[in-house]
């Protein structure tokens, strides 16, 4: 190539930066509308596809075929989850047909003792349910749930026990993801009159506040607690790039989760917490300039680093929530969600209809070091995009009709 080419070459990309560094500089402009037609034409097409009611929608396999999960699978909820989100957007009765139906085969999971997820199995399907049509079936299965739940809490960690797996490693894991399964139990605190619930889960959130983070409030992802003596003995990863690095969606699951705990509480440390996480993820300086960050904040870089759409997608919908309590930092939480929002539902991540195995949106990463779901659409990116771009339209249509 000639200088001159090269040179040609070099000053079309700093434009090319310039431009897109202003204009994710301003407030973006969220096309809802459009977007959540793709959404329903992605669930059109995924239900009448997809006829077996007990195999859940998760992701694409290597093979490029649509991967499907039963019940007992943490991801379970999340379809049903979106479909009763669709339901909720336009109030079309045939959406409340197909949740139901997706939602009927989770029910034998209000039982389930062996896993901390039940908040995404239960909440997130059954949960949604019940908000918006107060189904009392539902309610008893939200509650069973929570008890199932409770079980796994214990006194001296002061935490609910995430996995049972790998025991000759760990006595009690506790992960940052299982934040947001205590949404569940509060609301079966409010809803029974019984404060054992929400005692659980405000008593998880401190223990998980004191020993999961660092001191500008990025995330360790596992902390493994001596059974004996209820101290943490480990600050480990999993699923990130490494011990001391920042796992993204485990920010997002920390920023969403200590946003509700504030909500829930009104505990002022849970709201310093749940800003300080937020603060710590928009103003990375390793977060591209679309704000859909790497996998790993810390990952080493590389042309082909695997973006995670599910992580913007969760950090998105709890800065909205986050904003409405942040007085004039609110601001900026609102236009960094919808930043990350207006990307996913760009062409670079929201999938054309009848492509990407019917999920909504592309570029998801679940699993890396585990080789495991890597630059592919997941449920719960989908689930936490429906529910962010359904509490934006919510939020707008709250301040148009306040002025």
């Amino acid at each position: 190539m000639k200088k001159s080419s090269k040179l040609i070459l070099v000053l079309l990309v700093g434009v090319l930066g310039t431009v897109i560094a202003f204009a994710f500089g301003q407030k973006a402009k969220v096309p809802v509308k459009s977007a959540m037609q793709t959404v329903q034409t992605h669930l059109t097409n995924m239900t009448r596809t997809n006829t077996d009611l007990t195999r859940y929608p998760r992701s694409t396999a290597k093979d490029g075929t649509l991967a499907t999960v039963t019940s007992d699978d943490w991801t379970s909820g999340f379809f049903p989850g979106s479909l009763w989100y669709m339901y909720e957007y336009t109030n079309d009765k045939k959406w409340e047909t197909l949740a139901r139906e997706w939602t009927a085969g989770l029910e034998q999971e209000q039982f389930n003792k062996t896993t901390h997820d039940l908040g995404f199995m239960l909440y997130c399907s059954f949960g949604n349910g019940y908000r918006l049509t107060k189904d009392p079936k539902y309610r008893d299965i939200l509650i069973e749930g929570s008890n199932s739940l409770m079980s796994r809490f214990d006194e001296r960690t002061g935490a609910i026990r995430s996995w049972d797996f790998f025991r000759d490693v760990w006595q009690f894991p506790v992960i940052i993801d299982n934040m947001m399964n205590l949404e569940m139990l509060y609301w079966a605190s409010k809803e029974t009159g019984n404060p054992a619930y929400a005692k659980v889960a405000t008593t998880h959130a401190i223990t998980t506040l004191e020993n999961h983070f660092r001191p500008d409030y990025s995330s360790y992802h596992v902390i493994d607690y001596d059974t004996l003596s209820g101290k943490a003995r480990a600050k480990q990863t999993h699923q990130g790039h490494a011990d001391a690095s920042s796992w993204a969606r485990g920010q997002a699951w920390g920023l969403y989760g200590f946003t509700v705990a504030y909500r829930e509480t009104k505990d002022d440390r849970f709201l310093k917490q749940a800003q300080g996480i937020a603060d710590f993820f928009i103003n990375h300086k390793n977060l591209p300039s679309d704000k859909i960050p790497y996998w790993d904040f810390d990952a080493p870089s590389r042309p082909d680093l695997p973006r995670d759409a599910s992580a913007a997608a969760v950090a998105a919908s709890g800065l909205l929530e986050l904003s409405g309590y942040s007085g004039a930092k609110g601001e900026a939480y609102k236009k960094a969600a919808s930043q990350m929002l207006a990307s996913l539902a760009s062409p670079a991540y929201l999938a054309k209809p009848n492509t990407n195995n019917n999920f909504v949106l592309m570029h998801s990463t679940g699993h890396m070091p585990g080789k495991s779901e890597i630059d592919v659409p997941i449920n719960y990116a989908d689930y936490y995009f429906i529910e962010g771009m359904v509490r934006l339209e919510q939020m707008n249509k709250e301040k148009k009709a306040a002025k």
